[in-house]
């Protein structure tokens, strides 16, 4: 009889294989998907992702062809490789859908946002808050005596930064348009 005993019920892989699952890492995912410009193609398309519990971080709609009537609608996404894959299939599958492009996979992307951010202070608070945006190149697009609406555009992550820097100098509120993304260079 062994010396060294399995309980019922433990693991039997190694405790030092530390190499991840790779079925179970998360992904972010910029989908381009173009579609018929008309009513209910929207709700289609984020029906699909609520009915199947996938999670929509980002999402813009414009019309981007006027004589063809066709949308663009920009997704961003999380999930497993396999849940990405399965969203793809599934989007290329409803009706008015066109096109379906993962931009993450395509090639290099420009990915950009606009917020609008309120903050309110006074004293050096307002002061270093008008450093800041200057900084990242955020501009006041209104102004009180008690507040500032600062306009940002750029990378996501360029916006949580200056979000972040702006919530001790008294941060308000932010409204963000979503993510606009394009492939870079020649089709």
């Amino acid at each position: 009889m062994s010396a060294l005993k399995i309980k019922k019920g433990s693991s039997k892989h190694s405790a030092y294989n530390l190499r991840p699952n790779f079925s179970d890492v998360q992904e972010r995912h910029t989908l381009a998907v173009i579609v018929d410009n008309e009513p209910g193609v929207l709700a289609r398309v984020i029906g699909l992702f609520s009915g199947r519990g996938y999670n929509i971080e980002s999402l813009t709609v414009a019309e981007v062809d006027h004589t063809g009537h066709l949308s663009r609608i920009t997704v961003v996404t999380t999930g497993t490789p396999q849940v990405i894959e399965q969203i793809k299939a599934q989007l290329g599958r409803i009706v008015p859908v066109h096109e379906v492009h993962d931009l993450t996979v395509e090639g290099p992307v420009v990915e950009r946002e606009l917020a609008l951010i309120k903050v309110a202070g006074q004293g050096d608070d307002r002061v270093e808050a008008l450093r800041l945006a200057d900084v990242f190149r955020a501009h006041v697009v209104d102004s009180t005596l008690g507040s500032f609406v600062f306009q940002i555009t750029g990378a996501p992550d360029k916006i949580d930064a200056f979000a972040e820097l702006m919530r001790p100098l008294g941060l308000v509120e932010v409204a963000r348009t979503g993510v606009a993304a394009i492939s870079r260079g020649a089709p």
